[in-house]
């Protein structure tokens, strides 16, 4: 990572940029640049983002931006290549530690999973929705035959 930050400086330099200059043309915080220069890898919290940070730079330089990273890529290999098993074993056991933690925490009542209703519960909402099905059912059959009849002659009583 040294070489890479390296590079980026000397041609920086021998461009004539400032640091300051070159942060405000890439929208970056000058120390960001400064750290990307000195190869400190570690002030970056997710190394996709230090990836961007040298291919944008180094294309701003007029760099060939994919050697770069292609560079960049096999630093990280060789990075993560030399973390031990055991380290990778840590670090998955503290994760499932504090998955564990998450899962003892209060949660607020808006954001917990709301219970299933009961049985008993959905048997009765069911019944509930057949007997209203069925009392309008009977109002309807009864309306509909109530009028189909013809209606009884009056005689003239007189």
């Amino acid at each position: 990572m040294k070489e890479i930050g390296e590079r980026l400086k000397e041609t920086r330099e021998s461009i004539g940029i400032s640091i300051e200059e070159a942060a405000e043309d890439l929208k970056m915080r000058p120390s960001q640049i400064e750290n990307i220069e000195s190869g400190n890898m570690e002030v970056f919290k997710d190394v996709f983002y230090l990836k961007y940070f040298i291919r944008d730079y180094a294309k701003y330089l007029g760099l060939d931006y994919e050697d770069m990273v292609d560079e960049f890529n096999e630093y990280l290999f060789d990075y993560t290549s030399k973390i031990s098993i055991d380290d990778i074993k840590k670090a998955k056991k503290n994760a499932s530690l504090k998955e564990e933690k998450e899962e003892k925490r209060i949660h607020s009542p808006y954001t917990v999973e709301r219970k299933e209703k009961s049985l008993f519960t959905k048997i009765m909402i069911t019944l509930l929705i057949l007997l209203i099905i069925g009392v309008g059912s009977f109002f309807i059959y009864q309306a509909i035959n109530g009028t189909n009849k013809e209606p009884e002659k009056i005689e003239n009583v007189l």
